[in-house]
C-alpha cells in the first residue's frame, strides 16, 4: 500500500469517531401533535388516553402502576430531527399504550421526559435527544383508569 492510500484511511478512522458523536443535541417539541399524527395513521388506536405533567384528565382517576418507563432509539442519519422525533415518539406511545392495556388501564397520566434520568417536565413539549445515528426519547408515567 502507498503513503496516499495509508494517509487516506488513517483520515476515515480518525473520523467515525468525530462522526459518531456529531450532532447530539436536545429538542423540544410539542406532544398532542405527535399523539394526534399516532391516532390518525392506527399506530395508536385513542382507547389509551395521553397526559403530560400538568395536565390532568377529568373525572375519578385510580392509579393502577406509578412508575410505568419506556425508552426508545430510531435511526436519525440523515433525516431531519422534527421527523425522527416524532417517529421515535410515536413508538414509546405504542410501548405505552400496550402497557396500560396489559394492566387494564385507559390513560398514561403525569407523564414526563426522563432522558438518562433527567427529568423535563413541560405541560406541551417532550423532549428527543438528536445524534448523528440515533435519536431517543425516554418517558416515565402513570398507568391510570378514568372514569
Amino acid at each position: 500500500m502507498n503513503a496516499k492510500h495509508l494517509c487516506l484511511a488513517a483520515l476515515l478512522l480518525m473520523a467515525v469517531p468525530a462522526a459518531s458523536m456529531a450532532a447530539d443535541k436536545i429538542v423540544h417539541l410539542p406532544f398532542d401533535q405527535v399523539v394526534a399524527e399516532a391516532q390518525q395513521t392506527g399506530k395508536i388506536d385513542g382507547t389509551v388516553k395521553f397526559y403530560l405533567k400538568g395536565h390532568s384528565p377529568t373525572g375519578d382517576v385510580t392509579v393502577v402502576n406509578d412508575n410505568v418507563s419506556t425508552n426508545r432509539k430510531t435511526n436519525a442519519f440523515n433525516k431531519k430531527d422534527d421527523a425522527t422525533c416524532s417517529w421515535v415518539l410515536q413508538s414509546a406511545l405504542i410501548a405505552l399504550q400496550d402497557d396500560a392495556k396489559a394492566a387494564g388501564a385507559n390513560a398514561v397520566i403525569d407523564i414526563v421526559s426522563d432522558y438518562n434520568d433527567v427529568v423535563y417536565s413541560d405541560p406541551a413539549n417532550y423532549e428527543c435527544h438528536v445524534g448523528f445515528l440515533m435519536s431517543g426519547v425516554q418517558l416515565k408515567g402513570k398507568l391510570a383508569t378514568v372514569k
